[in-house]
């Protein structure tokens, strides 16, 4: 059996990255290092998780491409879904995220938005596909 089981993100700061993610979208942190360099956050099966810049950097040795705030966000998303799309991007803005793409509803009727995360990680914010 196959299950799809985590994301990681490559951050200058878990701690502060999980803390982004805890107080916007009410997500429980599952675990973190001694080292604070790497934590889990419980966010249902598959778990978001977050790894120090200097952690990735050791298990890939190849290099990658860092999330940079002056930059476009990568051609990737999280998704969070809501029942109220306003108070939730208000409250990741309050958070430190920033406004990436205003809230839209799309023709099939989902309201969506976009932020940044104060990683450069892009984020869309949404109700459920009806």
């Amino acid at each position: 059996m196959i299950k799809f089981k985590y994301v990681i993100l490559y951050v200058k700061d878990v701690e502060q990255s999980m803390n982004f993610y805890k107080n916007t979208f009410e997500a429980e942190i599952k675990f973190i290092t001694p080292e604070k360099d790497y934590g889990e956050l419980s966010t249902g099966e598959t778990s978001l998780s977050f790894a120090s810049i200097n952690l990735a950097s050791s298990n890939i040795k190849a290099g990658f491409v860092h999330s940079k705030s002056g930059e476009k966000p990568f051609g990737i998303e999280l998704g969070f879904t809501t029942d109220n799309v306003e108070e939730l991007v208000e409250k990741a803005i309050k958070n430190g995220a920033t406004l990436y793409e205003d809230i839209a509803v799309k023709p099939w009727g989902q309201k969506t938005a976009y932020i940044k995360d104060p990683n450069n990680y892009l984020v869309e914010i949404c109700t459920e596909i009806q």
